[in-house]
C-alpha cells in the first residue's frame, strides 16, 4: 500500500510558523484530513460561528479536492466547537455542504490549540484508490 502526504509544506499555522504535519494523508483509499480552522493565510478570520464554520469547512473541501476527492466521498467528519450554544448553527453551515449525501458526524465541545470557535477534521474514501 502506498501512502500519500499532501501539504506537508504548506502546513502553516499562526504567524506564518511551520507546522510538524501532512495537511492530509492518503492509504488504500482512504483520505484523512488534518483538523481545519477558520484561518486563511495563518491567520484566524474573525467572524462568528457561522463565518467560522463555513471556512473550517471550505478549508478541508479544498484540500480533499487537490487530493482528488469530493463531498460525496466525505464517510466521517469530526468537529469541535468551543461552545455548546454553537451547535444549531454549525449544523446550519453543515447542512450547506453535506445536504445531499451526509456523513457520519461526532460533535464535541473543547478548548482549541488556535484562538477561533471551530475546528473540523474529516475522512473519505473511494474504493477507486486503493
Amino acid at each position: 500500500m502506498t501512502i500519500k502526504r499532501y501539504g506537508i509544506d504548506e502546513s502553516k499555522g499562526t504567524g506564518g510558523q511551520q507546522l510538524p504535519f501532512a495537511k492530509a494523508v492518503e492509504a488504500g483509499g482512504w483520505l484523512y484530513v488534518s483538523g481545519q480552522t477558520p484561518m486563511r493565510d495563518g491567520e484566524v478570520v474573525e467572524g462568528g460561528i457561522v463565518e467560522q464554520s463555513r471556512l473550517a469547512i471550505q478549508n478541508c473541501v479544498d484540500i480533499m479536492q487537490l487530493a482528488g476527492y469530493g463531498l460525496q466521498d466525505v464517510v466521517h467528519v469530526k468537529v469541535y466547537l468551543t461552545d455548546a450554544r454553537y451547535f444549531s448553527s454549525f449544523n446550519q453551515v453543515f447542512r450547506e455542504f453535506f445536504a445531499d449525501a451526509p456523513p457520519a458526524r461526532i460533535c464535541a465541545v473543547a478548548d482549541l490549540v488556535v484562538d477561533c470557535k471551530v475546528e473540523v477534521d474529516l475522512t473519505c474514501y473511494r474504493a477507486d484508490r486503493t
